[in-house]
């Protein structure tokens, strides 16, 4: 019978959309916020978490903490250079970056940045229910599977979809809910 992993790959556009999430800043300090960096160590850009610890000592401050001390300057750089909304300062070894609070103009951008990307999910997930029906149609055409067994996995696709659509707009209400949230 059609085994196409429908559940396995729409769960992998889900996991996308929550790390694209991380990324959108909501006034509180996450690691993600710095994921985007990357730090030109030695000629190769690695990203911040390879080359420090990055931790939340307080709800608006990340402390970032590289592994190999003559790297802090090249990490400070990078942060300018990546233009992410935060001054780092350096502090002996370590990098502080504050979180500054966010004006109610910038938490509507970010709303609708993160209803973009839901909606990009959406898409996502639509297209790999189309690629599956297309499978199980070829399947059925070939004579793999009865045209019963047919109308019974488009059904499944659909309710899967639709299952995985609902996660989606669950987790946007609840970014949004973070991002305005003061």
């Amino acid at each position: 019978m059609a085994d196409f992993n429908l559940e396995e790959k729409m769960q992998k556009a889900l996991e996308h959309l929550d790390s694209e999430f991380q990324g959108i800043r909501t006034g509180r300090a996450h690691p993600g916020l710095v994921d985007s960096v990357k730090v030109d160590y030695y000629g190769s850009p690695m990203p911040v978490k390879q080359l420090a610890n990055v931790t939340v000592p307080e709800p608006r401050v990340l402390l970032i903490a590289p592994f190999d001390k003559s790297a802090t300057k090249l990490i400070e750089k990078a942060i300018l250079a990546a233009n992410i909304g935060m001054t780092p300062s350096v502090d002996g070894n370590n990098i502080r970056l504050v979180v500054p609070e966010l004006t109610g103009e910038r938490r509507k951008e970010f709303v609708k940045m993160a209803a973009k990307l839901a909606e990009e999910a959406k898409v996502a997930l639509r297209n790999i229910r189309r690629d599956a029906n297309d499978a199980y149609k070829k399947q059925e055409k070939a004579s793999e599977i009865t045209e019963d067994d047919l109308k019974k996995l488009l059904d499944d696709a659909q309710k899967t979809t639709d299952k995985f659509i609902a996660k989606v707009d669950e987790e946007f209400k609840k970014k949004e809910k973070e991002i305005l949230a003061k």
